[in-house]
């Protein structure tokens, strides 16, 4: 992955951040576990591209190869939060969290 190093890494750290900030906004306001599930992959996306940017800027492939587990780790995150967001679904017939009051003891 090669970055233009054109660009200023200001932009890329202003970029991220935002990024990253909606990615909070998503997990904190919204009540769909879907809509949590993916800002939480926006937060790992925005994290991979600024580490993505510090690596071509630097000249040092190890973080594109770090970035590379972070994408396996968060393949792996998506299919295992799906198959619980289902698991939900089908005790409560919703994806609403606040509905998983009802799954307590």
């Amino acid at each position: 992955m090669d970055i233009p190093t054109n660009i200023p890494i200001q932009y890329y750290l202003v970029f991220c951040s935002v990024l990253f900030s909606i990615g909070v906004i998503g997990v904190l306001i919204k009540r769909n576990a879907l809509v949590i599930l993916m800002s939480i992959e926006l937060m790992i996306n925005s994290i991979n591209l600024l580490l993505a940017a510090f690596s071509a800027y630097n000249n040092d492939p190890a973080g594109q190869i770090f970035v590379f587990f972070i994408m396996v780790v968060a393949a792996a995150e998506v299919a295992i939060g799906l198959a619980i967001v289902v698991l939900i679904y089908r005790t409560t017939h919703s994806i609403d969290i606040n509905v998983l009051n009802k799954l307590k003891w």
